[in-house]
């Protein structure tokens, strides 16, 4: 059986904070106190994934390289090396596409499993929308929500709760109590 074990994690209000259509890299935000989260996650043994929608994309709004300059410009600002994570999903689809990677399609999550002999069981789906967790239990994975992006709504919360997906601050509180405490 699989043993190896990752964290999905959303850009946009998860990594860093959510701005409407982001396609200048003079506008990334990171949000503090995170990375040092994240690399003692890799520390620990966890592979790192990144899955952004950027819809903006099939909009017309911007292009692959505003996606890659930004992504850059985060990488930099928080210090991380080019290859931090283990693989980068960015999905361009419209909201109403029925194919793809666009979350909360499990698309990705399912091959990254597939390539990496990945156990569901020891992985997470995070960020800061209800479609980041439900990504990660459609894979047969563990979600998780943070408040450093879109406001979580009642609806959400009672969602959440049903679902068993726990709600923290910010990345860093769900590395301390998810990843740092279950080694």
């Amino acid at each position: 059986m699989a043993e190896n074990k990752a964290l999905f994690l959303d850009r946009d209000g998860t990594l860093i904070r959510d701005a409407h259509y982001l396609k200048d890299p003079k506008k990334v935000e990171i949000i503090q106190g995170i990375s040092e989260a994240l690399h003692e996650a890799r520390h620990l043994g966890y592979l790192l994934f990144m899955h952004t929608n950027q819809s903006g994309i099939a909009r017309g709004y911007y292009d692959w390289s505003d996606v890659h300059a930004c992504n850059k410009k985060m990488f930099q600002d928080f210090g991380w090396p080019k290859d931090f994570f283990t693989e980068i999903c960015i999905a361009p689809e419209e909201p109403t596409a029925t194919e793809g990677y666009r979350k909360p399609s499990p698309k990705f999550e399912f091959e990254m499993i597939e390539k990496f002999e990945l156990n569901p069981r020891k992985c997470w789906v995070v960020g800061d929308k209800w479609i980041d967790p439900q990504t990660g239990l459609k894979a047969s994975m563990r979600g998780a929500l943070v408040k450093t992006g879109k406001p979580i709504t009642i609806e959400m919360q009672k969602q959440a709760a049903s679902e068993e997906v726990p709600i923290y601050e910010n990345i860093a509180e769900f590395a301390k109590k998810e990843v740092l405490l279950n080694v």
